[in-house]
């Protein structure tokens, strides 16, 4: 007996599964963390491949996953911290990176000194960044 359309799932193309996604991720990750800190060729990737996957999640492209419910009271508690990041983060560039007072960017530079550490950075940027948008 046959299954009703309704209830039949597509199976995932072979590019979207982990066991694809996470190899290539890994190589990009290792051509980004070669690349000097906060140069214009580190910027320059980083905005292409943040923008090839924001491209990827507003497009009908991809099996998107459930979303998940509607978050509770506690998440403002969560929020507030990335809320008042931004906001000094901005600030901060805005009225200029100095030496006496500068960009949260400029102090976390001295930990992505490392191509070891960029390279892990950016493995879990792009990770994270895909989840979100397959969703």
């Amino acid at each position: 007996m046959e299954a009703p359309r309704e209830i039949a799932v597509d199976a995932p193309r072979a590019w979207d599964r982990p066991l694809v996604v996470m190899p290539v991720f890994a190589v990009f990750s290792l051509v980004g963390g070669q690349l000097p800190s906060f140069s214009t060729a580190a910027n320059l990737y980083s905005l292409s491949i943040g923008g090839t996957l924001m491209w990827y999640g507003l497009s009908q492209r991809m099996p998107r996953r459930a979303a998940p419910g509607r978050p509770g009271g506690g998440a403002v508690w969560w929020l507030a911290p990335a809320v008042v990041f931004v906001a000094f983060e901005s600030s901060t560039f805005l009225s200029g990176s100095q030496a006496t007072y500068p960009t949260l960017s400029k102090l976390v530079d001295p930990l992505l000194a490392d191509p070891g550490t960029r390279t892990v950075a950016y493995f879990g940027w792009m990770s994270a960044f895909w989840g979100l948008a397959r969703r």
